[in-house]
């Protein structure tokens, strides 16, 4: 079992309407740009269709990174996230 505040965390970003697959492919760039700016733990980004009018992007963060980051990004919500291994 990994530590508390090592234990990564997902936090996503809802888009919705006509352009939300093409805005949330966009955010994923910049996502990617400020882990390296930051020198975030994880570099795991990534997005999701989930219809034709809501997509989400989310980023995975060490739970250490939360506030920081949650402070500077407004993500819309998060939750625990779990390696597929």
């Amino acid at each position: 079992m990994e530590p508390v505040l090592d234990r990564k965390i997902k936090i996503i970003w809802d888009f919705r309407g006509p352009g939300a697959a093409r805005t949330a492919e966009h955010y994923q760039k910049h996502l990617e740009e400020f882990i390296v700016i930051e020198e975030l733990k994880f570099d795991i980004t990534g997005f999701n269709h989930l219809s034709d009018t809501h997509s989400i992007t989310y980023m995975v963060v060490a739970e250490f990174e939360l506030k920081e980051v949650k402070d500077i990004l407004k993500p819309h919500r998060g939750e625990i996230y779990l390696d597929d291994a």
